[in-house]
């Protein structure tokens, strides 16, 4: 079992340890969390990108949990919608996670960065969108949309992963009606699913630093309580805000990789 410890510096531990406990509060709020986690986990010497990946998962899925469940005591999601889609949503991130080891990223940046955008300009024209929910389906068309989010969401995370909390979080608002709060709530259950397809996928392969990966957890959980609480205290125009910026940093953190890639 290897640890991560190995050869790791105390500052670059410290470091991690905020990271972990910043991704776990803005995870628990709007999603997004993993643009602080991965570079953080970059910087362990001898670290592989596959490991990163593995690890950031492992680290995650303590803090969407933590949050989900605060949530689920504060704001009651109706589980009848989360749940199919957080299933759903399992088996699409392990299908990306799949298609990960096999089809580089870079080719989908550019798709996911104009997608954000629409999000980013979307979110902010609407300014009342995400204040109440109004449920834009009902019957069986609710869960079928519900569910065809899961799976596509799901499989993003496998493949990419940053931002999927944002992702859920502007299609249970925009194209099914939630509120800004009670669509943090849900994504985070979804959230809790898709961080364990990827983890089914990367556990069979040993790509993962369990100490580093227990240590981020915890930070996370502790994050995600706080975030958690935070949102369900402050509400929906708070969630709407933290979401805006998370978005535009989504944003210039994947444009920025898309120049990287082509043009430096």
């Amino acid at each position: 079992m290897v640890s991560g410890f190995e050869s790791i510096q105390l500052a670059t531990i410290v470091l991690i340890v905020v990271a972990g406990f910043s991704a776990g509060w803005v995870d628990a709020v709007v999603g997004g969390g993993g643009l602080l986690q991965l570079p953080a986990l970059l910087l362990v010497p001898g670290i592989t990108p596959v490991q990163a990946l593995g690890t950031n998962k492992m680290g995650s899925i303590f803090g969407t949990t933590t949050s989900a469940v605060t949530y689920y005591g504060r704001v009651r999601p109706d589980l009848r919608t989360a749940l199919p889609m957080a299933v759903i949503a399992l088996t699409g991130s392990f299908g990306g996670a799949l298609l990960a080891t096999r089809l580089p990223a870079e080719v989908f940046k550019p798709i996911i960065v104009v997608a954000l955008v629409a999000v980013a300009l979307f979110t902010a024209l609407k300014p009342d969108a995400g204040h109440v929910t109004e449920l834009r389906h009902d019957g069986h068309t609710h869960y079928v949309v519900a569910c065809a989010f899961g799976a596509v969401i799901g499989f993003y995370d496998g493949l990419i992963g940053p931002g999927t909390g944002s992702f859920l979080v502007i299609a249970l608002v925009s194209a099914m009606g939630y509120a800004f709060l009670e669509a943090s709530a849900k994504a985070k259950i979804v959230n809790v699913a898709t961080n364990a397809g990827a983890l089914i996928f990367f556990l069979p392969h040993g790509s993962l630093l369990w100490g580093v990966g227990l240590l981020l957890g915890a930070a996370n959980m502790a994050g995600g309580y706080l975030g958690a609480r935070t949102a369900v205290k402050q509400g929906s125009k708070f969630v709407r805000v933290v979401f805006l910026v998370v978005v535009f940093a989504l944003i210039v953190k994947l444009a920025f990789d898309v120049w990287q890639e082509n043009f430096a």
